[in-house]
């Protein structure tokens, strides 16, 4: 009671930032449950801190639509890939106790590590797992992992296989394999599972109860995930459990909780004189290792900008003569950001359960309010940029209009069935259930669906359940000059999980 009542009083009174212009909290507040009910977020949570004191933590809104329990400080929501600072920050205690050096070949590690050529395999350090710039695309071969029951182990070995987007160290790709790789180094190093280490080093001085870093671990106030769909609006949505690549993001956080982890990394690492994160490793953390260019359209929607790169763990850049520290997180259902403005020792957390743009806009907002510069309606006019991009919708309607109707399959549906391997992924199968074919990843039961025909030899994926990333797909049968099946190729319209890097190759017909 007596927590809740400093709160409280916290919204009434003004903070005052350096040029002695007042900031009121009870502003922002108000300015976050508009934004949420403007956004149609069903729930989120929001934590500030300015100057070592937690100013602002609070919920919003509902853990689930249509259900009376309401989000509170310290309700949990997946903070995804904001996990990266923390085994970022983990490798950083490793380094300074001399355990490892950033300098390290992965392969002093994991010897089985391989990329798409032998020169980078055996070159890649630590230090590049942490900073996008092994070569590989963004999100390009996350359809190893996602649903997939293969554990991090096996993940490694696929990771050969994945395509070669750019030269080593000569560009960004962002990469959540590199950072499950991360995480065997520190269970390799340190005997342990990485996120236990983490638990030791972080969650436990920081005192964060209600963190967790698997969906088996939840605490009964919990945020429902949210999908918002073409036809039926924003719907809730299952937790998946992310155990085989926790440690590119599977943290499982609350507002409060992330509140600590902020004034931590705000007190250059310390806590309570403990050094949790050494200062100079916390420097290394925060100095741009992959800079890439500002477009001029990216300049005009944040103006204040000139540069802008990825640290290790965190993503960096200037904003009107103050540097900023973030990481953005997108669960299946959740989207969430953590930023730092650290000469101003402010910090933000925002946490949604819903996949909806709206924890930037407020992020600028809050920091904007103590720096007095762009002080505009950042969520407002996000919004209306969020509403006029339409390209999934899109990219399904082309699909739809260019589909050939009356057209019938080259075989009969036996003649399709069988099993089909893809050395990126593994085994695909294809079997006859009645009169319906149906398809089985068989690394992840939850990706099965049923295929009705589309036309000629394609077919239209229907999936067996609602799924985060993509809905609609089709797949479609290769033959060869003989018209014999002889593989597939999937058309799955979505930014995130490319099954379009899948080609996989009849190997047993039933």
């Amino acid at each position: 009671m007596r927590k809740h009542f400093a709160l409280f009083l916290l919204l009434l009174i003004f903070i005052l930032p350096a040029s002695g212009q007042k900031v009121s909290v009870k502003k922002i507040d108000q300015y976050i449950e508009k934004a949420r009910k403007d956004w149609n977020v069903p729930g989120m949570a929001v934590a500030i801190v300015k100057d070592g004191e937690i100013i602002l933590s609070k919920g919003y809104g509902v853990r689930e639509l249509d259900k009376p329990e309401k989000v509170n400080e310290n309700t949990q929501f997946a903070i995804a890939s904001n996990t990266k600072a923390f085994v970022a920050s983990a490798l950083a205690k490793l380094v300074e106790e001399g355990k490892i050096d950033w300098k390290d070949k992965v392969r002093d590690y994991i010897p089985h590590f391989a990329l798409y050529d032998e020169y980078t395999s055996t070159h890649a350090t630590i230090e590049d797992l942490l900073c996008h710039r092994v070569g590989l695309g963004t999100f390009s071969g996350d359809v190893i992992w996602y649903k997939s029951e293969k554990p991090a182990s096996e993940i490694i070995k696929q990771i050969q296989y994945v395509p070669q987007a750019y030269g080593f160290r000569d560009g960004y790709g962002y990469t959540n394999l590199m950072f499950i790789t991360a995480g065997e180094v520190i269970k390799v190093v340190t005997g342990k599972p990485w996120d236990e280490y983490v638990k030791e080093s972080f969650f436990q001085p920081l005192d964060m109860k209600n963190t967790v870093t698997s969906t088996n671990d939840l605490l009964p106030n919990n945020a429902t995930p949210h999908k918002p769909t073409l036809k039926q609006g924003t719907i809730p949505i299952d937790w998946v459990n992310w155990d085989n690549m926790s440690s590119a993001g599977a943290i499982i956080s609350s507002a409060n909780d992330m509140a600590q982890w902020l004034m931590l990394n705000l007190n250059r690492g310390i806590s309570q004189n403990d050094t949790l994160i050494p200062t100079e490793q916390q420097n290394l953390l925060w100095t741009p290792h992959n800079s890439f260019k500002l477009s001029e359209s990216a300049k005009k929607s944040i103006p204040g900008r000139q540069f802008a790169g990825y640290g290790l763990g965190w993503g960096v850049m200037d904003y009107f003569g103050h540097m900023i520290v973030s990481h953005g997180g997108g669960y299946d259902g959740m989207y969430s950001r953590v930023a730092m403005m650290p000469d101003e020792k402010i910090g933000v957390v925002v946490l949604t359960n819903t996949m909806e743009g709206i924890a930037t806009p407020l992020t600028y907002y809050i920091f904007n309010q103590f720096i007095e510069e762009d002080t505009r309606d950042w969520s407002g006019e996000y919004l209306e940029k969020a509403k006029k991009d339409t390209h999934h919708k899109d990219a399904v309607a082309e699909r739809v209009a260019k589909r050939k109707e009356g057209t019938s399959t080259t075989h009969t549906l036996e003649n399709y069935t069988g099993t089909y391997h893809d050395p990126l992924y593994g085994n695909i199968t294809i079997s006859k259930k009645g009169e319906q074919l149906r398809i089985d990843f068989e690394e992840a039961p939850l990706l099965t669906a049923t295929l009705n025909h589309w036309h000629y030899d394609t077919f239209e994926i229907k999936w067996d359940e609602e799924h985060a990333w993509f809905d609609f797909g089709t797949v479609s049968f290769t033959l060869d000059n003989n018209l014999e099946v002889t593989g597939m190729e999937f058309d799955v319209p979505n930014d995130d999980i490319f099954f379009h890097e899948l080609h996989p190759k009849l190997v047993n017909k039933k």
